[in-house]
């Protein structure tokens, strides 16, 4: 990058790949014009996604942990009704502090670090999203973990209960305290190989189907079915992630959840997926998997569509200061009709 020198004046614009040209400059407006409200663009599609999707991801860590000797959910539908029926609606929501806290947070770290090794590796292709978006989802462990480590933790309290007898934690917040008044370091970043394990290859996954699929269904800006397109190239984006990693959701839900009431179950990962499939067979990687599936598609396409348009509209809407100039392997082209989605 360029050093010393006033803001540079770079029009958003597009060239022979779009996407991921789009991707960089969302990248590198997100983290340094913050006059733009791209901050709130990234935010408000993912608060609107938390607030639809929570309740499918609570339904999903119940089942995924739940006494297989004792089952009290036989499946989504049934859990659904179960937590409605003994806990309200505020049931569902259980725990949904932790995911808003941390939003902006991981929404920032990961466009940042995406646009920005994709261009160190200089070149667009399938393996660089791929690389680019492992990158991502590995550094973005650091806030996810303590997050998905309350809101678990905040899901399981009271289950079956309308009124908790005696809450254990007050908050998300309150919880992350207790942990680490109890535990330590190492007891908020409990579960935090296995984040790794998922959020790696998850990411990559992730931004790898989402290049692929736009690529295929040639979403161009004239196209009238483009908006359709974004929208079912970024929730089948979601869907593969997910699919990818998901009998290491379950396992890491299961260490994240164990030793709630100070009794602990698992000595580790290798001893969680020994007794797991010991107890319950080779379908217990699949346990809460319907409801993910339900989550990922509406969530991710909403939030790729959103981001999409807003770079449509900002392209449109003219120029913003850049306090540093472009990369030196993505040459920026005269304004042009091509505009294409970003891969969150």
């Amino acid at each position: 990058m360029r050093r010393g020198g006033g803001p540079q004046k770079v029009k958003l614009m597009h060239s022979s790949l779009p996407h991921t040209k789009a991707l960089w400059e969302f990248c590198k407006l997100f983290c340094q014009c913050s006059r733009t409200g791209l901050p709130k663009v990234c935010w408000i599609p993912g608060a609107a996604g938390v607030l639809v999707g929570h309740p499918f991801d609570t339904v999903k860590v119940r089942l995924q942990v739940q006494n297989v000797n004792k089952p009290m959910y036989r499946g989504t539908f049934h859990c659904f009704q179960s937590i409605i029926r003994q806990e309200s609606m505020l049931g569902l929501y259980k725990g949904i502090g932790s995911p808003m806290m941390g939003l902006t947070f991981i929404n920032a770290i990961v466009f940042g670090v995406q646009g920005n090794t994709m261009r160190m590796l200089g070149r667009d292709t399938p393996l660089n999203q791929f690389l680019a978006g492992a990158s991502a989802g590995a550094i973005q462990c650091v806030i996810c973990c303590p997050m998905e480590l309350a809101k678990t933790r905040m899901q399981m309290q009271g289950t079956g209960e309308k009124k908790s007898k005696r809450k254990m934690y007050k908050n998300s917040l309150d919880c992350l305290v207790r942990i680490y008044n109890k535990e330590g370091i190492r007891g908020i970043n409990r579960g935090m190989v296995t984040t790794l394990v998922r959020e790696t290859p998850g990411f990559g996954v992730y931004f790898l189907a989402y290049d692929v699929l736009t690529r295929s269904l040639g979403c161009e800006p004239e196209d009238p079915y483009m908006i359709p397109k974004l929208l079912f190239a970024g929730g089948m984006s979601g869907i593969a992630s997910w699919l990818s990693t998901y009998p290491v959701d379950v396992i890491k839900s299961r260490l994240q959840a164990d030793g709630v009431g100070g009794v602990y179950q698992y000595n580790g990962i290798m001893d969680c997926v020994r007794q797991s499939i010991q107890k319950e067979g080779w379908r217990v990687f699949t346990r809460g998997l319907t409801s993910t599936l339900l989550r990922a598609f509406p969530v991710n396409a909403t939030t790729f569509a959103t981001v999409t348009l807003f770079l449509m509209y900002m392209r449109e809407g003219g120029e913003c200061s850049i306090p540093d100039s472009e990369p030196p392997s993505v040459q920026l082209q005269p304004l042009q009709t091509q505009t294409q989605p970003t891969s969150m």
